[in-house]
């Protein structure tokens, strides 16, 4: 019997748990830091990024009809060769480095949950911690998690949906007004670059194409549905917590932002929910990082193919992707702080994106597109890719390095794989 296929409502939610998750809750106090009051607008102007992308996803992920999502494309328009090999080698090194990201904001939230002080050795621990765990659990099977994707996204809604309810009664709207003078616009652009990886979780939507009812109709429908349903989630609860907290305070609770931000209008309650909301949350997304998408990623990145038959959390035999994968994903976590691995991992997704668009433009003839707008879009996140590498160079030296190595790095591999073992993609 074949596998029931995914419903538009179910792949909106699958998208929509995962940008509205991890991500939120583990940077939003660097993007205060940033953006300042300006906050909501850093989050308009990374979803208009967001959309950019989008465009070029949906018209080719509604003919495109491939797990491999975005490798598809690209791999489609500009051919199997070995910038095609480095991409796909890119994109399982995004999940590598998103589980160092959520890693991180598990221990932010956890230590000052539990009254710990959060030192770089107590940080460090948990670090390790997590993903032994969640590397373990691989051995004894999660099923039970990922049928209940839907109910755990509810659940993530429901609690954010209490805070921005609970914030709104008590708002000072003045506090909200932003400030548009040269060093703070420079904040909000830094910010909305840097939370250009919160609406990432979009692509899921493709990288599950094959198992969606009416591919042609639905892909694009959730693509767009999810950004705007998350950009509007993001708008609300930027509001809320700078419009309730002083933005000093934001800052100083960095690592758990939201949870503090609770805390004038919800109390001690507040402080509790919105941690357990945010442990909740990162444990989801961290378990669906390594059994779910970094795997397939590890296939295509290691072999060159997805295989024809796979089980969400198995590992198709190569056992020793989910070691390495782990073991990455824990290096990136205790040699780099949160905003360095957050600024990574846009400057990665950025160059995946950028690559769809190259693809689109040389297939608009056959799949459809407005061939001087995609033009614009490139332009758009060529921009975006120069002002992350900038914004590197002045205040994460140490990353700028760090995404060099990935680029650099992952060339080199997919030469050597090409030459020694005479891969090529294939899906």
């Amino acid at each position: 019997m074949k596998p029931k296929k995914l419903s538009l409502v179910e792949v909106i939610s699958m998208a929509v748990g995962t940008m509205i998750g991890a991500s939120i809750f583990s940077i939003f106090g660097l993007g205060a830091e940033i953006a300042g009051h300006d906050l909501p607008e850093a989050f308009i102007l990374s979803g208009i990024y967001a959309l950019v992308v989008a465009y070029s996803y949906a018209i080719l992920g509604s003919q495109i009809i491939s797990n491999a999502g975005p490798i598809a494309f690209i791999l489609r328009g500009i051919g199997d060769n070995v910038v095609t090999g480095a991409l796909s080698i890119l994109m399982w090194l995004t999940y590598v480095v998103s589980i160092s990201l959520f890693v991180k904001g598990f221990a932010g939230y956890l230590l000052p949950f539990i009254h710990v002080a959060s030192t770089t050795l107590a940080i460090g621990v948990v670090e390790i911690i997590v993903i032994s765990f969640f590397t373990a659990l691989n051995f004894f099977g999660s099923k039970a998690v990922g049928k209940a994707e839907f109910y755990i996204v509810l659940t993530k809604l429901s609690i954010l949906l209490i805070f921005i309810v609970g914030g709104f009664m008590t708002i000072k709207w003045g506090m909200t007004r932003p400030v548009f003078d040269s060093s703070h616009t420079a904040g909000l652009l830094n910010a909305s670059i840097i939370f250009f990886l919160s609406y990432m979780g979009f692509g899921l939507i493709t990288n599950a194409s094959e198992n969606i009812e009416n591919p042609k109709k639905n892909v694009p429908l959730a693509i767009f549905i999810s950004i705007l349903f998350v950009m509007g989630f993001y708008i609300l609860i930027s509001l809320v917590t700078i419009g309730n907290l002083p933005l000093s305070d934001i800052v100083k609770a960095q690592e758990n932002a939201l949870a503090i931000a609770a805390k004038p209008f919800l109390g001690s309650f507040g402080f509790v929910l919105i941690s357990v909301g945010a442990l909740f949350s990162i444990s989801s997304a961290l378990n669906a990082t390594i059994f779910g998408g970094a795997n397939i990623a590890y296939s295509l990145a290691k072999d060159g193919e997805l295989p024809e038959n796979f089980e969400r959390k198995v590992w198709f035999g190569s056992t020793e992707g989910l070691y390495i994968t782990a073991g990455l994903g824990l290096f990136f976590a205790l040699f780099f702080d949160l905003g360095e691995i957050a600024s990574i991992t846009s400057t990665v997704f950025t160059v995946i994106y950028m690559f769809v668009v190259i693809a689109h433009l040389r297939l608009h003839k056959r799949m459809g597109g407005n061939r001087i707008l995609l033009i614009v879009n490139l332009l758009i996140l060529l921009v975006v890719f120069i002002a992350l590498m900038k914004y590197q160079w002045v205040t994460q030296r140490s990353a700028f390095y760090a995404s060099i190595v990935t680029f650099a790095g992952s060339l080199v591999v997919e030469y050597l794989f090409r030459t020694f073992k005479n891969r090529g993609i294939v899906l």
